[in-house]
């Protein structure tokens, strides 16, 4: 009999409706029905788009029946994080408040999945303004990790991250400002990539305001899968132009071969990681070596300093423009967590953001010669294990510790602006364990590469062979 529909990957499915083997519809059914019994437990699909999607699947299957050539997703099921304008629908983004921001289109990324041909099944969860490393908020409650009820799924994409790791939808969409794809990817055993900004098309007609300067230089879209071959087909299709966007760049996908040389990042002695967590990503970079990379161990410039210069500039910049437009309508946890936030940052006036704005393009330099020479850097997603649901509302030291000690790590690359894949590479007492392979700019190929040489098979299969998941 083979596989479930539902676990089939992307690629797969996406050939089996091009060559005939299996319609459209039959795949939405699959997804849909899985929804249906795996969702109540872990809530990571927010609002059901049953019925939109299986008439979409249907207009697939005409469109095929009359000898249309099908677009790269045809009829392959993904799901849609709410912070993105979907049209006709409420930009929620975690906050009952938003309920008017009704979009009058499509963002970008969702009309180029549309457009190639997916099936979106439904909305995923995200916290209030998706500014949370955990997914919970007043609208639609707290999302579950399917592997353990007591580590996080991760945040902001935390429902992106749990529905695809249970087969519902081929690709999940989500967002990356300070590790909103990979963080979640860690935490539910799957493939990502945060692209190079420019690479992915965003807009948000919706929003009553544009981004800040560096909320827009940091934050990025992409897909999550269950194994690298798909994360690069939603990349594909998500990078298409959309006129909307000044910063997209018509960059190829494919770049020049490279020499097969990369960094495994020795760990800062201020930082401590967990020595079961490190043989986990040292056995990724074992993977990589048998793959012919030659990997070399080196200390990276100034990682502590890196996660700061991001914090700063950040968590400033996004005070200044929203903190207390956010304020006055999040709820008292959101509160507990911007508070902690802006703790761990430093507080800077006018001549010291411009000056950290400044440094910002020293380190990228510094960062794009190193790749120069080595290609990709390998490194963990985070230093320990997944931490508990809601242990962001810890106080203020607690969650300076989580993010510059456990996560550091992730949230540099967003202030880099480098491509960085997360690649599931194993399990640590049964919850999955991810690492990052990080590229120069726009070499979204060769870090993708890289994480299909490490990637620990569909780590997800260990999930689903557990009795009533």
């Amino acid at each position: 009999m083979g596989d479930p529909i539902w676990q089939w990957s992307a690629v797969r499915t996406a050939a089996a409706i091009r060559e005939g083997e299996i319609s459209a519809e039959a795949v939405a059914e699959a997804h849909l029905e899985r929804m249906r019994l795996a969702n109540p437990a872990v809530n990571a699909v927010v609002v059901d788009m049953s019925e939109e999607a299986l008439a979409a699947a249907r207009a697939t299957d005409r469109a095929r029946a009359r000898g249309e050539p099908p677009d790269a997703l045809a009829g392959v099921p993904v799901t849609i994080k709410e912070n993105v304008d979907f049209e006709g629908r409420p930009n929620l983004n975690g906050v009952a408040a938003n309920g008017g921001l009704v979009a009058p289109a499509h963002a970008p990324v969702v009309a180029n999945l549309l457009d190639a041909g997916a099936t979106c099944i439904g909305l995923t969860n995200t916290p209030e303004f998706s500014m949370r490393a955990h997914t919970d908020n007043p609208l639609h409650g707290e999302t579950k990790n399917p592997w353990d009820a007591s580590i996080t799924c991760g945040g902001s994409s935390g429902g992106a991250g749990a529905a695809t790791a249970l087969g519902i939808g081929c690709i999940g969409h989500g967002n990356d400002i300070g590790g909103s794809l990979r963080w979640p990817a860690h935490c539910n055993g799957l493939a990502t990539i945060r692209p190079t900004q420019g690479r992915v098309p965003a807009f948000n007609a919706s929003a009553p305001s544009e981004r800040t300067m560096m909320a827009q230089m940091m934050s990025t879209q992409g897909p999550m899968a269950r194994e690298v071959a798909d994360v690069r087909l939603g990349l594909s299709v998500m990078a298409r132009r959309d006129a909307r966007d000044p910063f997209w760049v018509p960059a190829p996908l494919e770049g020049p071969e490279l020499p097969k040389r990369a960094i495994i990042a020795k760990v800062p002695d201020e930082m401590e990681a967990d020595p079961r967590v490190m043989e986990i990503v040292r056995g990724a970079a074992d993977r990589l070596s048998d793959a012919g990379w030659a990997v070399e161990e080196r200390a990276l410039p100034d990682v502590p300093g890196l996660f700061r210069l991001w914090a700063d500039v950040l968590i400033n910049e996004m005070d200044v423009s929203a903190g207390a437009a956010m304020l006055s309508v999040g709820s008292e946890d959101f509160a507990e967590v911007w508070g902690a936030y802006k703790a761990f940052s430093r507080e800077l006036d006018l001549r010291g953001f411009v000056a950290a704005c400044a440094e910002r393009i020293t380190r990228q330099r510094a960062w794009m010669a190193l790749l120069e020479e080595r290609p990709v850097i390998l490194t963990p997603c985070s230093l320990q294990p997944t931490w508990a649901p809601g242990a962001d509302l810890g106080g203020p030291e607690t969650v300076r510790r989580l993010f510059a000690d456990h996560l550091t790590f992730i949230s540099i690359f967003n202030l880099l602006g480098l491509p960085t894949a997360a690649a599931p590479a194993g399990l640590l007492d049964g919850a999955p364990v991810g690492v990052q392979l990080t590229a120069a700019r726009f070499r979204e190929d060769v870090a993708l590469a890289a994480a299909e040489a490490v990637e620990d098979g569909v780590l997800c299969r260990a999930l689903w062979a557990r009795e009533g998941v």
